[in-house]
């Protein structure tokens, strides 16, 4: 393990790649207006939840996360020169509907060295609404004494029948962090698991309220 990141990760290239998630590809491809930042702990062991509206989401939140985090990302990203990147920026990579428990270990261990963890709960793949959070958001947390994150992020689908945007305004609302009850058993994590869709989807549907009444 090396500086909370998983291994063979190289920390430096990670902080430089956050550096360019929040400053030049920002600047180069979104208007983001980010709030609450300051409520991710300083330290700690830290599980943050994520809607998931487009490929755009990713290298903000990445950006925005003021701390090195480590995102659990699906299997298909990570090929050629993109996966090489990834891996050595201390990203995991997650198959979907394949039991694959070497990822969560990992991110596990990035958990119990005090870092970050980054997940997309399952969802409405194009609307970015949550459906459903995945259960090894709510295990890791409860495995590891972590706490959870949510973090709300719209403005980076495109509409349908929109042509191609420049700068679109993106907004990025981070709530507060909470502690999942430590309920033991299947029924124990089903309500974890419930506790983090509620309050992800929540903030979500406060953060659409701000950005009609900013309309």
């Amino acid at each position: 393990m090396s500086d909370q990141l998983p291994g063979g990760a190289r920390p430096r290239l990670h902080d430089f790649a956050r550096w360019i998630a929040r400053r030049p590809f920002r600047a180069a491809f979104t208007r983001t207006r980010v709030r609450g930042a300051e409520r991710v702990p300083p330290t700690g062991p830290v599980v943050v939840v994520a809607n998931h509206s487009s490929g755009l989401d990713g290298p903000i939140l990445f950006g925005v996360v003021p701390r090195r985090v480590t995102f659990l990302i699906k299997q298909e990203m990570f090929k050629g020169v993109v996966g090489t990147l990834l891996r050595a920026i201390g990203q995991l990579a997650v198959r979907r509907g394949v039991p694959d428990r070497a990822p969560l270990l990992a991110a596990q261990a990035v958990l119990r060295d005090g870092g970050v963890i980054g997940v997309f709960p399952e969802g409405t793949r194009g609307a970015g609404d949550v459906a459903e959070a995945q259960q090894g958001a709510a295990w890791l947390a409860r495995s590891t004494g972590a706490v959870v994150v949510p973090i709300a992020c719209r403005g980076t689908l495109r509409p349908p029948g929109a042509g191609r945007r420049f700068r679109p305004a993106v907004d990025v609302l981070v709530g507060e962090p909470f502690e999942l009850p430590a309920d033991k058993g299947r029924q124990g994590l089903a309500k974890a698991t419930e506790q983090v869709r509620d309050r992800l989807a929540t903030l979500v549907a406060e953060l659409d309220s701000q950005r009609g009444e900013a309309r």
